[in-house]
């Protein structure tokens, strides 16, 4: 398997050099030159499968510069119980109805999606930097969960540093306190004096600089890193057998319908006679749906995507109108759920990438523009072939969502998550299962969780008093050239 950047540009790569560079050189996003294809009867084979077992099936189709024994011990010291919560699915399903379901993905260590991933990127990191000899820089960019995931992931990990970016004073007090209070020395919080697409911004001009990249050995672990996308992809195939254990066996899939349009790289991925689910996806920086997009090109039959957003809508605007255009930070708002206070989705180029046929050069131009707008017949194409849907939330949305979730269901679900569920109970359709993507715990957004139902959420044993732990944080300016400068001070030299 080989990988190319979105916008065209440079050499065919394998994975383990994408894993450690990031952004490719023409400022693109890796994707693979295609999405491998499977059938009926390997869906039937996999839902036996643990999940440690099904991340290392999935994942071997996109790796092969891992010898298979070694991503086997990877995926299964990472997807163990004890570190997800207890729970031996990793990623249980949670029925509120018939036809209605939370898939449970925050049961890890910093209580958020992004540990999913995150593990996995920490113990390949770990793994290929000893075959090399090397060690990483890592910088990124976080709105809320990717920071406290990424440094939980990295902590104590040899041959790592990461330096993680996050908008001074627009997080809970409780992702924060998880990030800030970390005092590992090969930890740097810095605290930039901006919003997320202000640190998001800063990341992408560093890697871009490729000499400064490639003298500080810089990599990113913000899902613009292919690696933490493909280990996402794996919950999407763990929700849908959870889903359809019930429904009639997998059958053997029917050709498309003559004169169908192919996906990228295979067949129509949907037979027609396969149970079919929907999923629900709080979005922000565009990599959680990403995933799903990825899962449905390989072939799981799914009916809808549906992208929820919250008063940061430029993702349903464009889902809504066929026109893509990102706002400053001025126009973007901060919200209630603030991991989701985005206004330039960086995974979203990887979609426009396959929906413009791997055009490098209309990719990079609609990415270097204020803005874009598709075609009719494009437009038609994301909610046809991608089967694309989206709606918006807001903060009164969001409580109502709250109390009415607890209420009907017994269930307390933080902000994002409520986002995701009024947008999900706007978009079900008829005989077809709704799957919910949980983001995180509702510890981690107290206050918006005692507005909605005047009680204090539940802590895991060991957090009661995270916000009053000493931190350890580096205030700065959104200054490109600050955060070169920090990053000279305190970088790995090998």
């Amino acid at each position: 398997m080989k990988y190319v950047s979105t916008r065209g540009g440079g050499l065919q790569k394998r994975f383990c050099d994408i894993l450690l560079e990031g952004l490719a050189d023409d400022g693109g996003l890796y994707l693979p030159t295609h999405y491998p294809q499977v059938d009926a009867a390997t869906l039937a084979r996999w839902r036996t499968l643990s999940y440690a077992e099904l991340a290392f099936e999935i994942l071997s189709l996109y790796i092969d510069d891992i010898p298979a024994e070694d991503l086997r011990r990877l995926t299964a010291q990472t997807y163990r119980a004890e570190v997800f919560g207890g729970r031996p699915e990793i990623t249980p399903l949670h029925t509120l109805e018939p036809g209605l379901h939370l898939q449970e993905l925050s049961n890890g260590p910093t209580l958020a999606f992004k540990d999913m991933a995150m593990q996995l990127l920490g113990a390949l990191f770990e793994y290929e930097l000893g075959r090399r000899g090397e060690a990483l820089n890592i910088l990124g960019a976080t709105s809320g969960d990717t920071g406290s995931a990424a440094e939980y992931a990295m902590r104590g990990r040899a041959g790592v540093r990461v330096f993680m970016l996050s908008p001074h004073g627009r997080m809970s007090a409780f992702q924060q306190a998880q990030m800030f209070s970390l005092q590992d020395a090969n930890i740097h919080n810095l605290a930039v004096r901006g919003v997320f697409d202000d640190c998001q911004d800063i990341v992408k001009a560093v890697s871009n600089d490729l000499a400064f990249k490639k003298s500080r050995r810089i990599g990113t672990v913000n899902s613009i890193n292919w690696a933490r996308l493909l280990a996402q992809v794996v919950y999407y195939f763990a929700g849908y057998f959870q889903a359809t254990k019930d429904a009639p066996g997998l059958r053997s899939a029917s050709p498309p319908p003559e004169g169908a349009t192919p996906a990228w790289g295979g067949p129509a991925p949907a037979a027609n006679d396969l149970p079919r689910v929907s999923f629900t996806v709080p979005s922000g920086n565009f990599g959680n749906v990403c995933a799903g997009h990825v899962a449905r090109q390989m072939g799981l039959p799914i009916a809808q995507l549906v992208v929820a957003t919250n008063e940061n809508d430029v993702l349903d605007e464009f889902f809504r109108t066929g026109r893509y255009a990102p706002r400053g930070a001025a126009q973007t708002h901060a919200t209630s759920s603030p991991s989701m206070d985005i206004s330039k989705a960086s995974n979203f180029e990887r979609f426009i990438a396959d929906l413009f046929g791997r055009d490098g050069a209309r990719v990079h131009s609609a990415f270097t523009s204020p803005s874009f707008e598709l075609s009719a017949a494009e437009k038609a194409e994301v909610e046809g072939r991608y089967a694309f849907a989206s709606g918006r939330s807001s903060h009164a949305d969001r409580l109502t969502t709250i109390r009415t979730c607890q209420q009907r269901y017994g269930r307390l679900i933080d902000p994002h998550t409520a986002d995701g569920l009024k947008v999900a109970l706007e978009r079900r359709q008829a005989g077809v299962p709704m799957i919910v993507l949980e983001t995180a715990l509702p510890a981690k957004f107290a206050e918006t969780l005692r507005e909605a139902t005047g009680q204090e959420p539940p802590r895991l044993a060991g957090l009661e008093g995270i916000e009053a732990l000493p931190k350890r944080v580096t205030v700065i300016d959104n200054d490109v050239q600050a955060v070169r400068t920090f990053i000279d001070a305190h970088v790995d030299p090998r």
